[in-house]
């Protein structure tokens, strides 16, 4: 039958139409946030064509007019309305995030951690608290140096130990990829910059113990943190006498790339320069760092972190004058110096990430990260010195001065330590929403490590002309008085050369679920790790070793009027051997030094309230850890040396609190208390304190501010810390010292008037182009308290006494700083 003609034109124009129609459209898509970074639920999102809510995770999809110029509403009753304005290409989908501010107007942008703290026991930080808290590293450290269970007792490191752990026990993520410290560092005045950028921070996440399978696999705590995606064009820039930091991110018109890039300068001669001894000292710690971003569609991200670091340290001590004793007993240590140290530390990082997202209930992500450092320790320094007594009679002529000599002598250090490390990363790793109450997370990852390492120190000691011989040799010195027949050798001589390889494999599976006990909601994660490893060094190859751990979580949120968390973790924590671990104290390699296992048991309570009309949070938490094949140390300063034999066993328990919340209306401040006792068994000798056993712990970050003048700002951050165990020789058995240092104890505080920033100021033209402006000026060490670090030891050649004459750290300093941003 023929079809009708006018008949036929109508279809083919109503196709034609439809046709053009369809093609007219474009898709915008993403995550709104509120201002912690934090998505939201039902928000409205609409065009003038469509709308949508976001669901549970934030996530939206609105499919809109192109080739035309659309407005995008976000409104939400809780939260101020967004607007967006689009103009799209056919087809086009674009990913925009917007985030979207409260009501809530306070005299500056304000983030409760407790508040915002997420339910799974994990401490968020605000990443505005890193730039405004002084302290003599200030910095996320810094700030978690105040947090409860993290012990620190030198300012001039950014190494902490978490609940009688040490320092090598802590994972540190930057957007899931693990960093690393470097391999030599033995004093913390030589460390240099910490590899996060405080600048380019979003999301910091602290885990104290008891954290999830998904981490990896160290004994004590976890630093998760998040670099920010940027959204529109932003520059800061900031000045100290300690050195400055410039940092400047961008997108793209189309909102395809984005870019934040941040380089830092560092120079501690400040802190330095005020200890006791007297150096020439010119170090340049400096670092770039930058993250690209490009998002190739809805379904497809790249991503590259990059960073370069360069840290020189060279130091020529030249005096030093140590008053100790007693009032009665005055003694103080006079040395000279000669020659000087040159430290090197080089490292490259580099890592590859991309997502991809096929739909809203699968994630697919891969991650290849390279890290390279070359490090150089080389020092010849000769110390002499004379140990006299002080003059104590007040009318004296010589008050105060040394009128006798008990003790003189000499030591001479020498090092030529160089090491170059390569670690190479490979991870693949899912996350799979299965409904709204479960979801599953795994990984596969490979790490590749190769250590080249020379090891060449040693010292020779001197006293009233007779040379000290090494104190493990089994000879009898009793000179002056009987002449020593025993082989001439160095007090100390560590002589090694190792090239090492380990291949690791792991994995992890970890499963999420919520659910309902009436009207009272709970959530369960559990999982498991595994990792499989080999250690190889100079060709002879260790036995290839596995281990297994089981971690859960249970977390109950009841539906009471008083809003409250209970939190109970279980799980075993086991650390493979790095390579410090498996480098004995004598500098060999040992590769068969197994994992070292523990068994976490912890129980938290989150207490949320109101108080003066203003939130604050209540968070107690109960641990116990139990320890087997644990790798025996020392610790001289912050460089740790194992005696890489898995001969002991160990436990630790201890509570932590913490209050947190608007102490003053607009600003949140925290007071942290924590008791700990950990205690070691070394080869069946008996339980003697650990090297971390830091009992008391006391803490306060306090922000403040003048109400008739709310730009003047204070800012405290106060430390104390009962003392730790130490302070004998490096080479002392640890039964027969168990001396203690003294207490530790440290404020530092901030002032700094505000010209501009999101809520206060700015009136003025010459703040026009800023979005914040700030001058300050800083105290460290307010109270001018002699914490010490370590002990050096002099031996009176006449009574045989040795004195542990302590190494104090940084006096009272002042600096200024200037900080802006546009």
């Amino acid at each position: 039958m023929p079809i009708n003609s006018k008949l036929f034109q109508i279809i083919l124009f109503f196709i034609f139409i439809s046709t053009f129609s369809f093609a007219q459209k474009a898709r915008i898509k993403g995550v709104v946030l509120n201002e912690n970074q934090l998505p939201i639920e039902n928000v409205s999102v609409s065009s003038p064509t469509s709308n949508t809510i976001t669901n549970k995770n934030g996530f939206y999809e609105l499919e809109i007019s192109a080739n035309v110029e659309v407005t995008i509403s976000y409104y939400n009753s809780s939260f101020k309305k967004s607007t967006y304005k689009v103009n799209l290409k056919p087809n086009e989908d674009f990913e925009w995030n917007p985030i979207l501010g409260t009501f809530t107007e306070t005299i500056e942008t304000v983030v409760i951690s407790g508040k915002n703290r997420k339910i799974n026991g994990a401490t968020a930080l605000s990443p505005v608290l890193l730039r405004r808290i002084p302290g003599g590293n200030a910095g996320v450290e810094n700030l978690i140096k105040t947090l409860p269970g993290v012990y620190s007792n030198n300012e001039l490191s950014t190494s902490y130990a978490v609940r009688g752990g040490n320092y090598d026990e802590n994972l540190v993520y930057v957007n899931e990829i693990e960093v690393y410290r470097p391999f030599l560092v033995r004093s913390g005045q030589q460390e240099g910059l910490s590899f996060t950028n405080t600048d380019m921070v979003q999301n910091i996440d602290f885990y104290a113990g008891g954290f999830q399978a998904k981490y990896g696999d160290k004994l004590s705590s976890v630093l998760d943190i998040a670099y920010r995606n940027p959204k529109t064009f932003h520059a800061g820039f900031e000045a100290s006498f300690l050195g400055g930091s410039i940092f400047a991110e961008g997108v793209s018109k189309n909102q395809k790339w984005s870019n934040i890039t941040g380089v830092r300068y560092r120079n501690n001669a400040l802190l330095v320069k005020s200890q006791e001894t007297q150096t020439n000292y010119k170090p340049s710690f400096l670092d770039v760092q930058s993250l690209f971003n490009f998002n190739l569609n809805t379904k497809w991200n790249f991503s590259f972190l990059g960073n370069i670091a360069q840290n020189n340290y060279n130091y020529q001590p030249t005096s030093r004058q140590t008053n100790f004793g007693t009032i009665s007993e005055p003694i103080a240590l006079l040395i000279q110096y000669e020659g000087q140290e040159k430290d090197s530390y080089t490292t490259f990082f580099g890592a590859l990430k991309s997502v991809f997202e096929p739909n809203k209930n699968n994630i697919y992500k891969h991650i290849s990260s390279v890290y390279h450092t070359v490090e150089q320790e080389y020092y010849d320094i000769l110390a002499q010195y004379r140990l006299g007594q002080v003059d104590a009679n007040i009318g004296s002529e010589t008050f105060g001065n040394v009128v006798f000599s008990r003790g003189i002598g000499s030591q001479l250090n020498h090092a030529r330590n160089n090491l170059d490390a390569l670690i190479v990363t490979n991870e693949i790793k899912g996350n799979h929403k299965l409904n709204d109450d479960n979801a599953i997370e795994w990984s596969f990852k490979h790490n590749f490590e190769n250590i080249r390492d020379r090891v060449v120190e040693w010292e020779v000691i001197d006293s009233a002309g007779f040379s000290l011989p090494n104190p493990e040799l089994e000879y009898i010195n009793d000179q002056p008085y009987n002449p020593y027949f025993g082989p001439l050798a160095p007090y100390q001589n560590v002589r090694a050369k190792n090239n090492t390889t380990i291949n690791r494999f792991n994995s992890y599976l970890n499963w999420n679920y919520e659910g309902m006990i009436g009207s009272h909601t709970y959530y369960v994660n559990a999982g498991v790790r595994g990792q499989s490893w080999m250690a190889s060094n100079n060709g002879i190859s260790g036995n290839n070793q596995f281990t297994f751990s089981p971690r859960a979580q249970f977390i109950l949120k009841p539906n009471w009027d008083k809003e409250m968390v209970f939190r109970f973790s279980v799980g075993v924590y086991n650390q493979p051997p790095f390579y410090r671990e498996l480098r004995a104290s004598d500098g060999s390699l040992k590769p068969n030094v197994k994992d070292q296992k523990s068994i976490h048991f912890v129980f938290g309570h989150d207490y949320s309230f109101q108080m003066w009309n203003r939130p604050f949070k209540l968070v107690s938490e109960a641990y116990y850890k139990t320890m087997t094949d644990v790798n025996a140390y020392t610790i001289d300063n912050v460089r740790i040396r194992y005696e890489a034999n898995n001969d002991a066993t160990a436990y630790v328990y201890g509570i932590d609190g913490r209050l947190n919340g608007e102490f003053v209306p607009g600003v949140e401040s925290w007071f942290t208390f924590g008791y700990l006792k950990t205690e070691e068994n070394q080869g069946g000798k008996g339980f003697i304190a650990r090297p971390t056993d830091q009992r008391l712990k006391f803490a306060i970050l306090f922000q403040d501010y003048m109400p008739n003048i709310p730009s003047l700002k204070m800012y405290l951050n106060l430390v104390y810390n009962t003392g730790l165990p130490g302070g004998s020789p490096a080479y002392a058995d640890p039964y027969l010292y168990q001396t203690r240092l003294n207490d530790y104890r440290r404020a530092d505080t901030g002032f700094s008037y505000v010209f501009k920033d999101a809520k206060l100021g700015g009136h003025r033209k010459w703040l026009a182009n800023f979005s914040e402006f700030s001058v300050g000026f800083e105290i460290y060490n307010m109270f001018n308290n002699q914490n010490s670090i370590t002990n050096t030891w002099v031996r009176d050649v006449y009574t045989k006494t040795q004195y542990g004459v302590p190494n104090y750290l940084t006096t009272r300093t002042f600096n200024l700083k200037l900080s802006m941003r546009i």
